[in-house]
């Protein structure tokens, strides 16, 4: 079967236009003669809208980031949805491994130091640590704490156990899943469910020496709980790729605590997402034309 696919908005990511054609697919610059869209802009829902509203009979639509609670309100059944879950697992999971290790060793008082410091830090070697997400960053960052022999408990929205997991909970778990962990990782998708979960209430909950490591939504964490309890000295510290809001304004007392590291939404850089994300909607289109299974389905009742 022919696909005919409109890659929008042109002049951003433009290089899908080559990978429509790689997967078997054509391009077409006009949206009404299209089947399906992969649209390339992170946030402009109305762009899309208007798409779809041009072009009602759009069989599937492909999205670009693995989060997509931007376009949750237009997602509907009469289409399939895809987006780019897993495919930028491997880098942001790789990015959690690095701010844990820098946080727990306070890399961010060493690299702001002019002057020799006392020696401080601790291991991440049979430490507990508590990851919430079951998906596709979890697997991925999964073997890279195998090597440091940790206690692990996934928070997940139901308690399917995992391999190598020493405990999986649900969200209604979530303070016992923190209390006494040395490392939290937040890795999920931002839902009206997840949206503050990291709270007073939560962080409450955690040791005073446990680390926060958020590599998933700013939207996740309460940011003035937060900043209050690295203050208050009630968590050990945080290590963010991720804020609320982003970008985190200067002068904002997250920059200048030093329990806190903050890397500027950089766990996945245009240079590791060009051939991961050219890869994904290049197989999907194959799939899409030979009749298979689509790769990162959006489970549309669920939002991601």
């Amino acid at each position: 079967m022919s696909l005919r696919v409109h890659v929008a908005p042109r002049g951003i990511r433009d290089f899908l236009r080559d990978a429509v054609v790689d997967g078997g697919g054509i391009v077409t610059d006009d949206v009404t003669d299209a089947d399906a869209l992969v649209y390339t802009a992170a946030n402009d829902v109305a762009g899309l809208r208007a798409l779809l509203q041009q072009q009602p009979s759009i069989r599937w639509v492909q999205l670009p980031w693995a989060g997509i609670e931007h376009y949750v309100d237009i997602l509907d059944t009469r289409r399939v949805w895809t987006a780019g879950q897993g495919v930028y697992a491997d880098d942001v999971a790789e990015h959690a491994l690095a701010l844990t290790l820098a946080g727990l060793r306070d890399f961010k008082r060493r690299a702001t130091a002019t002057a020799w410091q006392a020696p401080s830090g601790r291991s991440l070697r049979g430490a507990r640590v508590t990851v919430f997400g079951g998906g596709g960053i979890t697997t991925a960052l999964l073997p890279l704490l195998a090597p440091f022999h940790v206690e692990l408990t996934v928070v997940r929205r139901r308690a399917d156990p995992m391999v190598g997991v020493t405990r999986t909970l649900t969200l209604d778990e979530r303070l016992e899943a923190v209390r006494d962990a040395d490392v939290v990782v937040i890795a999920l998708a931002l839902t009206p469910a997840t949206r503050g979960l990291v709270d007073r209430t939560l962080l409450a909950a955690m040791a005073p020496y446990a680390l926060l490591v958020n590599v998933a939504r700013g939207g996740h964490v309460d940011t003035d709980a937060l900043l209050a309890a690295l203050q208050q000295g009630r968590i050990g510290g945080a290590a963010l790729d991720v804020t609320d809001p982003e970008p985190l304004p200067p002068g904002h007392g997250l920059w200048s605590n030093e329990r806190c590291l903050i890397t500027p939404h950089c766990a996945n850089t245009p240079a590791m997402a060009v051939p991961v994300l050219r890869q994904r909607v290049r197989e999907n289109v194959r799939r899409f034309v030979a009749g298979e299974p689509l790769l990162g389905i959006v489970d549309v009742d669920a939002g991601y």
